[in-house]
């Protein structure tokens, strides 16, 4: 911290030197932070981040009421490029979590039709909202369907992303190889070790009439107000070779093994389709996600190799089932926007004491005010879930009013 802290002051501090020079500029945005071009835009780098802070109050059926007041995100960034973005880099924190480290990568940018990636970001490989940055979302917080079947959509490992056209039809294919284990899965000891194999996913969108203004495919609400109609159908599958994690971002959190007493995990398969629909304003979304286990032949549950994992034992360490979520939004010119979702998540097998996945619905909306575009927006939102299959505190309702600042 102490180190990053000087380096920012020590760029701050030549801002102005190198705002004097004609090949060099330095130019502060709100919502786009403060650029820095060097000899002409040969070399740029950029310092951003946001804060977004929230008060709520919680109401659990046969429970105690909550009140909570705190800061959901702190993200502080810095990127930049050479060689005119020929290579690019990326290194993101959130203060706000407890492993704060987001995003670490570096990339090598060939023309416009193929990117490859190097460290650690957000995996295409999710949901449409789980691809969606934090601070570009439309609701309060992601739905249960993104919550249940991944954490912070951040992978360590290897991208391929392209971009190809058919006359006016964008196809934007993208293959990932990961660790499978999430962020900085290599731990921070040398006995905190990366657990089971590889992960292996791809996602491919369609873009059939054509793209979307710039960056707005990667927002929730319809900032750039499409003037013709545009959609995005897409869909993403892995393959995680031996998962410790119950989403498969992470590892350790449960051990099981061979008929030797060594490590042996289960292979969890991921896949999503979704859309993306917009157009003067409305916004449409939705999703649908089914995750499932394969590989389970010769594991067991204890290190003794005399207990074999039964098939529907293993919803009791991977959330596995289906889900999907509906999202429909208006943003007004005046920068009122008014969002509705529905989401549903469903377990493969009965649920049990021990079920990480209950069966859940959501109904959630909100209304936000947006200050230029969501570089600064003040928003109020009411959630209510119910779990069916709960005997007792199987609903709850939630409010919560949160103010956003992108710098």
């Amino acid at each position: 911290m102490k180190t990053l802290f000087i380096a920012i002051i020590t760029l701050l501090s030549v801002t102005a030197a190198i705002a004097q020079d004609n090949k060099n500029t330095a130019k502060f945005e709100l919502g786009k932070g403060l650029d820095i071009n060097l000899n002409g835009g040969e070399y740029n780098f950029n310092l951003n981040g946001f804060i977004q802070v929230y008060g709520a109050y919680r109401n659990e059926k046969d429970g105690e009421d909550e009140s909570l007041f705190g800061v959901k995100n702190a993200f502080f960034g810095f990127k930049g490029g050479a060689l005119h973005n020929k290579f690019t880099f990326m290194l993101e924190a959130n203060f706000a979590d407890s492993n704060p480290l987001m995003d670490a990568w570096a990339a090598y940018n060939l023309q416009d039709y193929l990117t490859i990636t190097v460290g650690q970001k957000q995996t295409f490989t999710n949901n449409r909202e789980m691809i969606m940055h934090e601070k570009n979302l439309s609701m309060a917080d992601r739905s249960i369907v993104s919550q249940y079947f991944s954490g912070t959509g951040r992978e360590l490992g290897l991208f391929f992303e392209s971009k190809l056209y058919l006359g006016k039809i964008a196809l934007k294919p993208s293959i990932a190889i990961t660790t499978g284990d999430g962020r900085n899965s290599f731990g921070s000891s040398s006995i905190d070790v990366d657990m089971g194999g590889l992960k292996y996913g791809g996602r491919l969108d369609v873009l059939p009439l054509g793209e979307f203004k710039s960056g707005n495919d990667g927002v929730g609400a319809d900032f750039a107000r499409e003037e013709s109609p545009k959609l995005l159908v897409g869909g993403a599958m892995s393959y995680n070779d031996g998962a410790s994690n119950k989403v498969g971002e992470g590892h350790g959190d449960f051990v099981l093994y061979d008929k030797d007493g060594d490590s042996k995990f289960p292979a969890l398969r991921k896949i999503a389709a979704d859309l993306l629909f917009k157009w003067q304003g409305w916004s449409i979304m939705a999703e649908y996600v089914n995750a499932s286990a394969t590989d389970l032949k010769g594991i067991y549950t204890k290190s003794t190799g005399d207990q074999p994992l039964q098939p529907e034992e293993i919803a009791n360490y991977l959330n596995l089932g289906n889900g999907y979520n509906v999202q429909v939004g208006y943003l007004l010119k005046s920068g009122w926007g008014f969002d509705a979702r529905f989401s549903k998540v469903k377990p493969e097998f009965k649920e049990t004491e021990t079920s990480p996945l209950w069966e859940t619905n959501e109904y959630a909306v909100s209304v936000a005010k947006y200050f230029i575009d969501n570089r600064l927006m003040c928003q109020g939102a009411f959630t209510y879930l119910k779990n069916p299959n709960f005997k007792t505190a199987n609903e709850k309702l939630s409010a919560e009013f949160s103010v956003q600042i992108i710098f």
